[in-house]
């Protein structure tokens, strides 16, 4: 079964490619796995994009308990933004 795409995520993808970050889509991997895979000075950004009012499904609730690494959930893309400058200044 093909995964749903929250209509958010083209324009956060885009957003995010324009501020200078790579991004791997992996939205179609499925099990839970994070929507989308964002690298930005060096660092790696797993993110699951959601709705204003969207909801971790089961699958993702259990990928984001097991996962051991950093896990960001963004819903527009000022968070996701936010996260990349946060860590960039590690």
């Amino acid at each position: 079964m093909a995964r749903r795409v929250d209509a958010n995520q083209a324009q956060i993808v885009q957003q995010l490619r324009d501020f200078g970050a790579t991004v791997l889509d992996l939205h179609a991997v499925g099990k839970g796995c994070v929507d989308i895979l964002c690298g930005y000075k060096g660092k790696s950004y797993p993110m699951e994009i959601k709705t204003l009012h969207g909801k971790l499904t089961d699958p993702e609730k259990k990928f984001y308990d097991e996962w051991r690494g950093n896990y960001y959930i963004v819903h527009d893309i000022v968070e996701a933004i936010q996260i990349l400058i946060d860590g960039s200044e590690d």
